[in-house]
């Protein structure tokens, strides 16, 4: 396959060697067309060395050939990594000015940009407006990734691995100008961090939930395709750009929340850790310590179960004109009577929900760090699928396999 590889003037410019190196040994033919400002992150020896062709960014160059129409004629894929705000607007408004953009005027084949910038550009107006112009025209645009920046901030706006770029273009080359982001048109409800239920104005009953894994599955369901809503309880980081956010307290408020969003969900995933109790009364003043009184007696009652009641709302016909897929999360510890998948498999048999993702939590695991282990099980009876790596891992194989059921499997088989 005959690819173009255009390189944007961006810092993640160095990580886009690594996208060559894949198409290469791949067995790809690849023209790389640095744009002025990225040789000067990479030169263009690094590129004819990983390349094996020459690199050119001038229209003056090999006029002969006439590159700046043969290029993309011949193309069979153009990828675009970095795509800085730059260049995307450049190519949004269809200039013309050296020789990457004029490649991209005359390809003939399906086109890949591969945003990478700070996130406020990325949030912008104008490279939002820039992004929905190249989509409309048929080119794939990829979400950035969330994570560490150049500075010290963090946020969408990170290059997307090269791997992920790797796959991203093989699949839109073999699903031609029809590729499709594998949530794309799906409507997906996600419920992150941990509820607080209230003893008085000061005072709760919480969990260690952070919300990062609830987090990184709002972005790895809106980079799929999906638009997203994110039932937000206590969370110690910041919800993503591009979804709604439904702020919740307690369970009784993420109980009602999730069910006015489920109406219109094609995958609910209930991943905040709810508390299963509550302070039967809530003090209206803080509760006082005194010597001469006795200490407190606080008695408890169950929380709804959100999940089963979701799936009892689905099963009835509560949601009959679309295939709702519930997705549960189960932090479950082992114990004398059983182990972590023992418990886990009772609970997705109470729950009838359609996937249940199990992980072994712990003082010093899961809740609150960047890395989880996670066990996908699922009622259909399938073999148990493992994902271990980064929250942002974990969350790309778990939204995978949601992808995969929606298009393969009935939930109410």
């Amino acid at each position: 396959m005959r690819i173009v590889l255009g390189v944007g003037g961006g810092i993640a410019a160095y990580k886009v060697a690594s996208l060559l190196r894949l198409f290469t040994e791949a067995g790809h033919h690849v023209t790389v067309i640095p744009t002025e400002a990225a040789t000067r992150f990479v030169g263009t020896a690094t590129w004819e060395a990983l390349s094996g062709n020459p690199v050119s960014n001038s229209v003056f160059d090999d006029v002969h050939q006439v590159n700046h129409v043969r290029l993309g004629h011949e193309a069979d894929l153009v990828v675009i990594a970095p795509a800085t705000a730059d260049l995307l607007a450049k190519a949004a408004t269809g200039q013309a000015g050296d020789l990457l953009t004029n490649t991209l005027l005359m390809a003939h084949g399906p086109v890949l940009f591969a945003p990478a910038m700070h996130t406020e550009m990325w949030q912008h107006a104008a490279t939002r407006a820039n992004v929905e112009t190249l989509r409309s025209r048929g080119a794939a645009v990829l979400e950035p990734a969330t994570g560490r920046l150049t500075g010290s901030d963090s946020g969408p706006g990170r290059l997307p691995e090269p791997e992920v770029i790797f796959d991203a273009a093989l699949a839109l080359v073999q699903g031609e100008s029809d590729y499709q982001l594998p949530l794309a048109g799906r409507t997906v409800t996600i419920s992150a961090g941990g509820t607080r239920e209230p003893l008085d104005p000061v005072r709760f009953l919480g969990n260690r939930s952070s919300g990062k894994q609830g987090v990184a599955l709002a972005v790895a369901a809106r980079n799929a395709g999906a638009t997203v809503r994110l039932l937000a309880a206590h969370m110690e980081v910041p919800p993503p750009a591009g979804v709604e956010v439904v702020p919740v307290e307690t369970a009784l408020q993420l109980r009602k929340a999730a069910l006015a969003a489920a109406a219109d969900s094609d995958v609910v995933i209930m991943s905040a850790a709810v508390a299963d109790f509550r302070p039967s009364e809530v003090s209206d003043t803080k509760i006082k310590k005194r010597d001469d009184s006795a200490d407190p007696v606080i008695t408890l009652v169950r929380n709804p179960d959100i999940l089963h009641e979701l799936v009892e709302l689905r099963n009835s016909g509560g949601h009959a004109e679309r295939q709702q897929l519930i997705v549960g999360f189960a932090a479950e510890t082992g114990d004398s009577h059983g182990d972590v998948l023992a418990y886990a498999k009772a609970k997705l048999e109470r729950k009838g929900c359609d996937l249940l993702v199990v992980n072994h939590v712990g003082a010093d695991k899961v809740f609150g760090q960047d890395t989880n282990s996670v066990v996908i099980l699922a009622r259909s009876g399938s073999e148990p699928q493992e994902a271990a790596g980064t929250k942002t891992e974990v969350s790309a194989a778990i939204i995978s396999r949601i992808g995969f059921e929606l298009n393969h499997v009935s939930p109410r088989a």
